[in-house]
């Protein structure tokens, strides 16, 4: 906050800042010191600051992630934010910082995902924030914040992500590893594998905790989380799917497992697996020491996809989970969109039941821009042991133009 700081004086300049009811400036201390708070309540605030961000992007950042905009400001005693005599516009109406508080960090989201749309017109904004409020997800994600590192930590990342995205949010994710502490080679490598199938994956720890980068745990994890990361690039154009269908319809990435079946109370009582999108199981090791794990089914057949097995649900299945993965089940008649090994978009098809038909949604997405791609609709059979895809359009049905992997017949 000190003077000769451009943008501490552009905003002095614009009476951008939090004021008390006395009239002067508040201010606190955050991570660089002495700190003023940009009142984000106020449109003309949110713009002057919507445009600070062409210098990042001059310097070519991608997207940005916003911090401590609780907003945190650091007290020897009392509440870790403003002082309620911190007087905020409101959009005009005027109020002190209870009512402000917890819209504080949605406007700020607000702010940068206007100021991004203005700079980069045919550019997508990424945002993901600390804090926010209903309607979030109109700006950006979020992530857990400082989640504790330990196995109870790793549970806790599973049932905030689930959480958010039944609240509305379907775009977040923790931090891989735990915030502060050092987390074991095992529970780092847990944590990376299930954040492999989350919306947001990233490591990130507290600068007083350990590192966070894969090869400081070892080969083994090295080689493991290499694993994961080659598999979710693989998932690429199903994470798109499911962003586009999020943004279209509402729908989370990541689903509770009673998700089409609510009135199954054994699946509504189980909290250590998801469903990632309509096609996939995702059962992430929460436990140390666990080399299988027990994995509730909804009603159908579902494949292990490390080994082509079928489990029939509902019910009850024990699966291996060797320290090199963990189980993903594919729903049976699934298609799911998959870069090949060339790049090109595949579609991986997982055979139907005998007399039952499958099918899936694919959005192709050109990776940047604003028209609207055109949803794709498959539907697949089982003929004998022939299994047929079709792509459903309003004047009728065709072959599919993309390649398609078959998978689920013969036990592969």
């Amino acid at each position: 906050a000190a003077r000769g700081n451009a943008v501490h004086d552009s905003g002095t300049a614009q009476d951008a800042f939090v004021r008390h009811a006395s009239g002067d400036v508040v201010r606190g201390v955050v991570w660089p010191g002495e700190t003023v708070f940009p009142d984000f309540t106020n449109a003309r605030v949110r713009q002057w600051w919507g445009r600070l961000y062409e210098e990042r992007l001059d310097q070519g950042f991608a997207g940005f992630w916003h911090d401590m905009n609780e907003p945190t400001s650091f007290a020897a005693f009392g509440d870790m934010t403003l002082p309620r005599s911190a007087r905020h516009d409101l959009e005009g109406r005027g109020g002190d910082h209870r009512e402000a508080h917890n819209v504080y960090g949605l406007c700020m989201a607000r702010a940068g995902y206007e100021g991004l749309r203005d700079l980069v017109p045919g550019g997508r904004p990424f945002v993901f924030s600390r804090s926010g409020w209903a309607g979030l997800q109109r700006y950006g994600g979020t992530w857990s914040g400082d989640v504790a590192t330990g196995w109870p930590g790793l549970r806790a990342s599973l049932s905030l992500v689930l959480g958010l995205g039944l609240c509305g949010v379907p775009y977040s994710g923790p931090d891989v590893g735990g915030f502060d502490g050092s987390p074991s080679p095992e529970l780092y490598l847990r944590w990376f594998q299930l954040g492999a199938y989350l919306p947001l994956f990233r490591t990130h720890a507290s600068l007083r905790a350990g590192r966070r980068e894969p090869w400081e745990f070892g080969p083994e994890v090295l080689g493991h989380a290499r694993g994961a990361l080659v598999e979710r690039r693989r998932l690429l154009p199903y994470f798109v799917t499911l962003a586009h269908l999020a943004r279209r319809t509402g729908a989370p990435y990541v689903r509770p497992v009673w998700w089409g079946t609510p009135e199954d109370r054994a699946l509504r009582d189980c909290e250590d697996a998801f469903l990632l999108g309509d096609a996939l199981l995702v059962a992430p090791v929460l436990r140390p020491g666990t080399k299988r794990r027990a994995v509730r089914l909804p009603p159908g057949r579902w494949y292990d996809t490390a080994t082509g097995r079928a489990h029939e649900g509902p019910g009850q299945v024990l699966v291996d989970a060797p320290l090199g993965r963990i189980p993903v089940l594919a729903r049976a008649g699934a298609v799911i969109p998959v870069r090949g090994d060339q790049g090109e978009l595949e579609l991986e098809v997982w055979a139907p039941t005998p007399g039952r038909t499958g099918g899936g949604l694919v959005v192709p997405d050109a990776g940047d821009g604003w028209e609207e791609p055109e949803i794709e609709r498959y539907v697949v059979r089982l003929r004998g042991r022939r299994v047929e895809v079709e792509l459903e359009r309003e004047d009728g049905a065709s072959a599919p133009s993309r390649p398609l992997r078959v998978r689920g017949l013969d036990g592969h």
